[in-house]
């Protein structure tokens, strides 16, 4: 196993913290010792700092980010382990530096931890780690999906900080039962969901299991539906560690709280190396197939699974971060109780009743602008004063603007009847044609609906 090893540790200076030999133990009770097979050199686990020696030639790679402590016999616990209140901890640190907090997750787990890196603006955590002085260990998970630019910019990390990232890799066999049956892009017709258990949720399931603790770059900006909450450390609710069960591995989220103008102004400061996808106008990078870049003004995540809600844009890695938000679940769909958006007289609200009536005229007295939108999606929110606008722009121009929601017990309906893909869905009902016209962009502006609706009408 490869190990990401940094220089001999240094002191951190500042006023939020500074570290001395005598502060940098870790009080950990005593639970025995263990001889690393390919070192020939016991370590006792009783010692409060992990000794991790550099790397001096790449040792053979292993399919599991197992610790070598998980090879030793039955250890023997000399006394009784207290429960961290991590909840309490995240309270604590909720304003200390990303810095602060990544040093402390390296000193309290030493080389059972280790960074998630997934070939983005997530570097900045290498780099906190580095500055740390501290050993650390970084695994990215390769699912054979990847852009070209990306595995360029694995390679120029590992250079850059002298490090050997452990790749994981999804099953074979799981990979190829998938293709086979359901095709390459299967994701595009079903969802997401299927081909990133397979390429990467499972994968990292293995990597964990050989961990106590692991170290993200989840910012609560990233995903107003599902990261608005994220902790900078917690307990996982969703993986399981080395030790097995419910609690048994720690998250740590150093940058949860850091704006991510902050970031990229850390990454210039310091002059840390940016894969090159950024420049094209990436933003959220993940698999080839399932990003793109996003326009002036959209959100990050606009660019990831863009045919599929907001809400779910998760892959599985962060799936604790889903959650109801006072939703009732409606055969299978999520109904929420959220205030209600796109509220104007301006504005048609259609029923189920009204909008089938409408989609099967083969001749209307006018046209009609639709939006299908969710009140909890907040790229409907975000996109609410345009619409608004084109409403009194439009009003005694022959041309109805209307809303539909079409979550809950409706989406199926949608998706299948009206083109639904994600929300929001703009859709023009000509005056003389039967089938509506979804509007493809994603620039949500007046001026940009505008030109939609006139070269149509």
């Amino acid at each position: 196993m490869a190990f990401a090893v940094t220089s001999s540790p240094a002191a951190i200076s500042g006023s939020s913290f500074s570290r001395s030999s005598a502060s940098s133990d870790l009080k950990i009770p005593q639970i025995g010792s263990f001889r690393l097979a390919d070192r020939h050199a016991t370590v006792n686990l009783s010692q409060k700092r992990c000794a991790v020696k550099p790397v001096n030639a790449e040792p053979k790679r292993n399919d599991s980010m197992l610790s070598h402590a998980a090879t030793t016999s039955a250890p023997e616990v000399s006394e009784k382990v207290e429960v961290e209140d991590f909840e309490q901890l995240a309270k604590e640190l909720n304003n200390a530096s990303p810095l602060e907090i990544m040093d402390k997750a390296l000193e309290k787990f030493g080389n059972d931890i280790a960074i998630a890196f997934s070939g983005a603006e997530d570097v900045a955590l290498i780099e906190y780690a580095k500055l740390t002085g501290r050993p650390f260990r970084v695994f990215s998970l390769d699912t054979g999906r990847l852009n070209p630019e990306t595995y360029r910019y694995f390679d120029e990390v590992e250079k850059h900080y002298g490090i050997r990232i452990e790749y994981m890799f999804p099953d074979a066999v799981e990979v190829q039962a998938l293709v086979r049956s359901k095709g390459l892009f299967s994701f595009y017709e079903d969802g997401h969901q299927e081909c990133c258990r397979v390429r990467k949720v499972r994968p990292l399931r293995r990597a964990l299991k050989g961990l106590r603790a692991w170290i993200t770059g989840q910012r609560k900006d990233q995903s107003p539906g599902t990261r608005s909450e994220v902790p900078v450390v917690q307990v996982d609710p969703v993986f399981e560690g080395l030790d097995g069960g419910d609690g048994s591995l720690v998250k740590w989220n150093p940058v949860a709280n850091v704006d991510g103008k902050d970031i990229w102004n850390f990454l210039r400061a310091m002059n840390v190396p940016v894969n090159s996808l950024h420049a094209q106008g990436f933003v959220s990078i993940g698999c080839e197939p399932c990003t793109r870049p996003v326009l002036p003004g959209q959100h990050e995540r606009e660019g990831r699974w863009w045919w599929e809600d907001a809400k779910a844009k998760e892959c599985g890695l962060h799936k604790g971060n889903l959650k109801e938000d006072g939703a009732a679940q409606v055969n299978g769909n999520v109904a929420t109780t959220e205030s209600d958006i796109f509220n104007s007289q301006s504005l048609v609200t259609l029923s189920r009743t009204g909008i089938e009536n409408l989609a099967k005229l083969e001749s209307r007295k006018e046209s009609w602008v639709v939006v299908l939108y969710a009140p909890w999606c907040p790229f409907c929110q975000a996109m609410e004063a345009s619409y608004f606008e084109l409403a009194e722009k439009l009003a005694g121009s022959g041309v109805k603007v209307a809303k539909f929601r079409a979550d809950g017990e409706q989406k199926e309906y949608s998706k299948n009847e009206l083109q639904l893909g994600s929300f929001p869905t703009i859709l023009f009902f000509p005056k003389h044609s039967a089938k509506p016209i979804k509007y493809a962009s994603e620039k949500r502006d007046v001026d940009s609906l505008m030109a939609f609706v006139n070269a149509l009408r």
